[in-house]
């Protein structure tokens, strides 16, 4: 891939850092809000959710250790960055396993966030079957800001039990139940594994 003239540093200067991120929802929370020009009280109480959800897996979240090893292969550093929303259940579910990985890689991964309907120039090119799926992962190395991979917005399993809901036209209550019950009983595993065989393309 080819550095993006999408993808400055001022950009990555601009983005939030994780906890910025997080405390960002946490204020709009507190006034009833959250991220994004769309606002209801249904997208605040999945906000709700999603912030419960983050703050069980930032503790629960164990890493495999083949990605731990695979830091050691790969002296380069990179940028991760991250385009999600607070009202987005995926991005609960896959933003700490992204938070954590980066926490283990001893500095060769910086996180960074920007939320989706902020930056439809970058999720426009980074679209999923013509769709703003989020959260999407972009990866850049470090010195030059050349997009080396990208990732998300589901772990493949994940994805084709989502594009299978559609096709059914079950009720988005019931796609977002049994897809936050896939996520459950996965435990995080397979965005790991995924996340892992990223990590080995780049070394």
């Amino acid at each position: 891939m080819e550095t993006s003239p999408l993808i400055s540093s001022q950009r990555i200067e601009s983005a939030y850092t994780y906890s910025a991120y997080r405390h960002l929802i946490d204020e709009l929370l507190a006034a009833g809000k959250t991220t994004g020009p769309n606002q209801s009280e249904m997208l605040t109480k999945y906000t709700q959710l999603n912030v419960q959800r983050m703050h069980r897996l930032d503790k629960t979240t164990v890493l495999m250790p083949e990605i731990l090893a695979a830091f050691e292969a790969n002296p380069k550093s990179y940028y991760w960055l991250i385009i999600t929303e607070g009202w987005c259940g995926d991005a609960a579910q896959i933003v700490p396993v992204l938070e954590r990985i980066a926490e283990a890689s001893q500095g060769k991964i910086q996180t960074r966030y920007v939320l989706r309907d902020s930056n439809l120039d970058l999720i426009d090119a980074h679209l999923t079957k013509g769709g703003r799926a989020i959260p999407k992962l972009v990866i850049l190395e470090a010195d030059t800001l050349e997009e080396v991979a990208e990732w998300g917005p589901r772990p493949a399993s994940a994805q084709d039990l989502y594009w299978s809901l559609k096709e059914a036209n079950v009720s988005f209550d019931e796609l977002s139940t049994q897809l936050h019950t896939w996520y459950a009983k996965d435990k995080t595993l397979t965005t790991q594994a995924e996340l892992f065989q990223v990590l080995k393309q780049l070394s």
